[in-house]
């Protein structure tokens, strides 16, 4: 027997026990003289008695029902008003606790922001978090199947294909990508890169045995006759030269013709995916492919289970890669959060914004929940839950009854007879 029970049996015993004496002192006062003393004895019992049975019948009508006519119906209330008070309890909860002015309220009160940055700088706890995420992960990994991610990707995959015009989609994505020149910045990338490229060692070489083996097919005799290895060193020296300064031009002058024929290229490219049927057809066979090929679902197949797999190693492992990655995280924000006021201050906007915005749904989804779960309690042991947690200060009611009511009777007695008490007294 739980502490709790065991504290409301004793409760109960004391209660019943002080009825018992207050009845015992009322019946024995009966066989006695009947001196002032004994009627005021018997007065008291008596009113404890009613007062301890009054308030027994008041606990007791809460949980219980009493065949007691005309009363009846009056008792058992917990019982029989359980679904109400699982409506009240939810009402109560949604607009009490978890409206949108309370929820602001609280976010105010507490600073979000600080406290988050508080407790991720404190000493192992980005760290805590990052193992606790990690074990998140992996329990949601172990619950997901293999076959329902593959359906998962497939139909997603054929749902997004169904409902997209991939040339004319292609054709938006580049229009936004080229938009004020974005895509210049990928040509200035792509030239350091072959600028870089160029004056690599192996570029020289390879260049120079392109120009020696073409001399060797295009001129045979004159590959005899000439230094073929310093001809090579030398044009793969020149053309690397004549490239280089043609990067570096093209680099440095934005209104270059290369820029110029760049721009048109992906410009006639857009118009062609927005307008021209060849390029739509040709999206009609890549969408074909990418819906039905089995050697592609084969290889989405493949790729998840190595995916998978890696997770679940490094998920495993104590020295978790993927955990130490999210406590570095939570380190960053916590130090950018706690040097960065202007951060804190927009994180408790956004936060009390989305409290605004959630606290209607919230509410009536966690309402709902607790109306529901109470309906579905049994009436029978939500009573004897609620007495188990509360029945033991009950108790102490009826204890308080039979004491007050004691009382009662005393002042009662004292009031009425207040003239025989008088002569009573030694002069």
């Amino acid at each position: 027997m739980s502490s709790t029970a065991s504290a409301l049996q004793r409760a109960k015993r004391l209660a019943l026990g002080l009825l018992l004496l207050v009845t015992a002192v009322f019946v024995a006062t009966h066989f006695l003289p009947q001196t002032l003393l004994v009627r005021c004895l018997q007065s008291m019992a008596e009113a404890a008695m009613v007062g301890a049975l009054a308030d027994w019948f008041a606990v007791s009508a809460l949980f219980r029902h009493i065949p007691i006519p005309w009363v009846q119906r009056h008792t058992a209330i917990i019982p029989r008003n359980k679904d109400r008070i699982g409506e009240n309890l939810a009402v109560f909860v949604r607009d009490k606790f978890l409206d949108a002015p309370s929820l602001v309220a609280l976010l105010r009160r507490h600073d979000a922001a600080q406290s988050l940055a508080d407790w991720l700088g404190a000493p192992g706890n980005s760290q805590m978090l990052g193992r606790q995420l990690a074990r998140l992960a992996q329990a949601g990994l172990e619950m997901v199947q293999d076959r329902q991610v593959e359906r998962l990707l497939t139909q997603t995959l054929r749902s997004v294909l169904a409902q997209v015009d991939l040339s004319r989609s292609l054709a938006t994505v580049l229009g936004a990508l080229t938009q004020g020149g974005r895509h210049q910045a990928v040509l200035d990338d792509v030239l350091r890169r072959i600028g870089g490229v160029l004056q690599q060692a192996d570029t020289h070489h390879f260049i120079a045995e392109a120009i020696v083996q073409w001399l060797k097919r295009e001129h045979p005799l004159k590959e005899k006759m000439l230094p073929t290895d310093w001809l090579g060193d030398k044009g793969a020296e020149l053309v690397a030269q004549a490239l280089e300064s043609l990067l570096d031009d093209i680099a440095h002058n934005p209104q270059h013709r290369m820029r110029e024929a760049f721009d048109a290229a992906v410009q006639r490219l857009i118009v062609r995916l927005q307008n021209d049927p060849d390029y739509a057809a040709r999206a009609e066979q890549v969408r074909h492919y990418l819906l039905h090929d089995e050697k592609l679902a084969a290889y989405l197949r493949d790729l998840w289970g190595g995916m998978r797999q890696r997770l679940e190693a490094d998920l495993d492992n104590q020295k978790s890669h993927i955990a130490r990655k999210l406590g570095g995280l939570g380190r960053w924000l916590g130090l950018s959060l706690a040097q960065d006021a202007a951060l804190r201050r927009s994180m408790n906007e956004r936060l009390e914004r989305w409290a605004q915005a959630l606290a209607p749904e919230v509410s009536e989804f966690i309402a709902r929940h607790i109306r529901e779960t109470v309906q579905r309690w049994d009436a029978r042991e939500l009573s004897a839950l609620v007495e188990q947690h509360i029945g033991k200060d009950l108790q102490f009611i009826r204890i308080n009854g039979t004491l007050v009511g004691g009382a009662i009777g005393l002042l009662l007695f004292a009031f009425s007879h207040l003239p025989e008490l008088l002569r009573s007294l030694p002069r």
